[in-house]
């Protein structure tokens, strides 16, 4: 087998161009204009004719920048990091940075190495969805020096640019929803609280709404995406607790939505028909899940492209206080909750 040629050089070229390597550097670097043309017309056959690629990394970082955009994601196969992921690089295309993704599938041995890699790899910034990211990883994150930008979940006691949905607004008008088309007893389905201020501010705006409506029930239940049966016991015991109500799930994310519908097949309970059900974050299933879901459509893509730019700011120095840029959401009303 014949061996791959080794990559050209830049001291290749000088040779070639009958120059320096100084020469060839300031070729490379825009700096044309001090070089005669017999000398540029030189250097360009040699770069052509080696096929020279300069190395964009070492250039980077001889110059002070590497023009690398780290972004941290806890779950890539969730539909809502894959809209932001979208968002973050068409920005990233738009300002000429590369972006690095690491996805650390939730577990804390990934996160830890991503934070290491991503340093060893000198990224000038990070963007980080940390909706399932572990509590150790969060405090790495708090001792990093690095500009960086968090999208959707905050992290408690840590000063830091947070891009996300203004889930007051959002939880508040998706519980109004229900309650005027009819709907009287209403259970709230989270997966585990903890410190995960998107869920709990929008349990907060949900549990505020109805009480300003006296004759509504409002309840909250919390189960892990992975706890099946605990899911259907505690939607099978509020439809029997309140059968003779008219009764609504409301769901904090488009992963759980997708759990609660498959309890609910389970359970032998249409939505639209038997209980109503309206789930956070629009999935592409959801116009086509029998009468359809109602959502709560968050402008995710909108999301990560307005995160990197924040983070590139930060990077270029802007002292701006702290920002958190919240963005409203979008009711797309299906078949799951029409008026009763």
């Amino acid at each position: 087998m014949k061996r791959k040629a080794a990559r050209a050089t830049i001291s290749d070229v000088a040779k070639a161009a009958n120059t320096g390597k100084t020469s060839v550097s300031r070729y490379l670097n825009g700096e044309q204009h001090v070089l005669s043309d017999d000398l540029k017309q030189r250097i360009e056959t040699a770069i052509a004719s080696l096929d020279y690629r300069p190395s964009q990394m070492a250039r980077g970082l001889k110059r002070g920048r590497t023009r690398l955009i780290g972004l941290i994601i806890a779950d890539i196969t969730n539909p809502y990091s894959v809209d932001v992921l979208s968002g973050i690089e068409a920005a990233c295309r738009a300002q000429g940075f590369t972006l690095l993704v690491c996805n650390t599938n939730n577990e804390v041995d990934q996160e830890r190495h991503y934070l290491q890699l991503l340093s060893s790899y000198q990224v000038e910034g990070i963007v980080v969805n940390a909706v399932g990211m572990r509590e150790e990883a969060l405090n790495m994150l708090q001792q990093s020096l690095l500009p960086m930008v968090l999208i959707d979940r905050k992290i408690p006691d840590f000063a830091c640019d947070v891009v996300g949905l203004n889930n007051t607004e959002a939880a508040t008008a998706a519980t109004e929803h229900l309650l005027a088309n009819g709907y009287q007893a209403i259970l709230f389905v989270s997966e585990p609280l903890g410190l995960v201020n998107t869920r709990l501010e929008r349990l907060e705006a949900f549990k505020s709404t109805a009480q300003r409506h006296p004759q509504a029930i409002a309840e909250q239940a919390e189960v892990a995406l992975s706890q099946g049966a605990k899911l259907d016991n505690i939607l099978q015991d509020f439809y029997q607790r309140h059968q003779y109500h008219r009764c609504a799930l409301m769901v904090v994310n488009g992963a759980l939505t997708l759990q609660v519908a498959r309890s609910l097949r389970r359970l032998n309970l249409h939505w639209g028909k038997d209980i109503g059900l309206l789930g956070f974050d629009e999935l592409e299933w959801a116009e086509l899940a029998g009468v359809g879901i109602t959502t709560l459509k968050q402008p995710t893509w909108q999301l990560g492209y307005t995160a990197l730019e924040q983070v590139i700011r930060r990077i270029e120095g802007s002292e701006d206080p702290i920002r958190e840029q919240m963005f409203s959401g979008e009711l797309v009303v299906r078949g799951s909750t029409l008026p009763v």
